[in-house]
């Protein structure tokens, strides 16, 4: 399954899937701010929805509803 990217002004949202065990997948969100220049200390941040799915789409499903909550949080 393929990430999805979301980005407003410089935080870019990434939005994943992970398996847990079998049939119980989780969505995941890396946020990133992006100043330029990619450099190993770059600010990122992992946030992980709470809820478990059954199916990988499901979970992708929450994951994209969480990057959305995330970057409407962010004020430029």
């Amino acid at each position: 399954m393929e990430d999805l990217i979301y980005t407003k002004g410089i935080y870019t949202a990434t939005a994943s899937v992970r398996e847990l065990e079998r049939d119980k997948w989780q969505g995941v969100v890396t946020l990133a701010r992006d100043e330029g220049e990619a450099t190993e200390d770059q600010e990122t941040a992992v946030y992980e929805v709470e809820a478990t799915s059954p199916t990988p789409e499901e979970a992708l499903e929450e994951a994209k509803a969480l990057a959305h909550r995330i970057l409407g949080e962010i004020e430029l």
